[in-house]
C-alpha cells in the first residue's frame, strides 16, 4: 500500500486485519457512545434529549465511520457492498443502523416522564431493544444486527488506532 492509497480504497479480503469486530470491543464501544448520549440528556436542560437522540442516530458517520466509542476502542464502520470496495459509513447509513436504538431511546423519553412507573417502563424498552439487538448480533454468522442488516453495514476492527481491549 503505498502514500496514495486509502485504506478504504483496499479489498475486504486484504491481510490487513478487517476481520469482524469483536462482541467485547462492540459492547464497550456502544457503552461510551451511551454514557455520551446519556450525559447530553442529562447536563443540557430541555435540548439535551433531542441533543442525546441526534449524536444516537449520526453517532457512526463521524470520524470516517467511527463513533466516539468507536474512535476509543479501535472499531470502524463499512458499508457492506459485494465489491471489493471498502466505503466508510455516512450519515445516511448511521441513521439507519441506529434507528431501532433511537426508537428505544424516543420511547424511553416519553415513557420517563409517566409519574411514579414511567421510569420502570422505560427502562424495561431500553433493555429489550438492547437484547433484541444483542441476541440478532449473537445469531449472526457475519456479526450483523438489525441495524447492520438495514444499512448494509459492518463493524470491523482497526489495528491502526484505538485501545486494544481485547
Amino acid at each position: 500500500m503505498n502514500v496514495s492509497e486509502s485504506l478504504f480504497d483496499q479489498p475486504l479480503n486484504t491481510p490487513k486485519g478487517l476481520g469482524k469486530a469483536g462482541l467485547l470491543n462492540r459492547i464497550i464501544a456502544r457503552t461510551i457512545d451511551f454514557i455520551i448520549v446519556a450525559a447530553l440528556y442529562e447536563i443540557i436542560p430541555k435540548v439535551g434529549f433531542f441533543a442525546g437522540l441526534t449524536y444516537l442516530l449520526i453517532a457512526d458517520g463521524l470520524f470516517e465511520g467511527r463513533s466516539v466509542g468507536k474512535k476509543l476502542i479501535g472499531l470502524r464502520v463499512i458499508i457492506y457492498s459485494n465489491t471489493d470496495k471498502v466505503t466508510a459509513c455516512g450519515f445516511k447509513e448511521s441513521i439507519l443502523r441506529n434507528f431501532p436504538f433511537a426508537v428505544g431511546f424516543i420511547l424511553f423519553g416519553i415513557l420517563n416522564v409517566m409519574p411514579l412507573i414511567g421510569w420502570f417502563f422505560s427502562l424495561v424498552i431500553a433493555v429489550v431493544v438492547m437484547l433484541f439487538e444483542s441476541l440478532i448480533l449473537l445469531g449472526s454468522e457475519k456479526g450483523m444486527r438489525l441495524g447492520d442488516e438495514l444499512a448494509k453495514t459492518h463493524v470491523i476492527e482497526e489495528k491502526q488506532g484505538g485501545l486494544d481491549v481485547s
